[in-house]
């Protein structure tokens, strides 16, 4: 699980380390529910087990965030990283 002890993105990636593709997705928007408020936001790509969100606030690494996309419905996601007006988030786990 993530936590607040991690730390915001300050390096860009020299390698892509990541397991799965990502699928741009800029012209798409999503709703994120964070705090107890709705948010227009504009996702910058996915994947099956994230995205990278275009988003103006800062919010807390490791704080959950609610997303509403369209192909998805509902999602719970942590977020991992934030970094200039952009923040990516880790899809919770199915409980199924």
């Amino acid at each position: 699980m993530l936590h607040g002890s991690m730390i915001p993105r300050s390096v860009k990636r020299m390698f892509d380390e990541r397991a799965e593709p990502r699928e741009p997705a800029e012209s798409q928007t999503a709703v994120m529910e964070i705090r107890g408020r709705k948010h227009m936001v504009r996702l910058a790509n996915l994947s099956p087990s994230g995205a990278m969100l275009v988003f103006p606030l800062m919010p807390n690494i490791g704080e959950e965030v609610v997303l509403h996309l369209l192909n998805r419905g509902r999602v719970t996601a942590h977020v991992c990283w934030v970094r200039d007006g952009k923040v990516g988030v880790n899809f919770a786990a199915s409980e199924e």
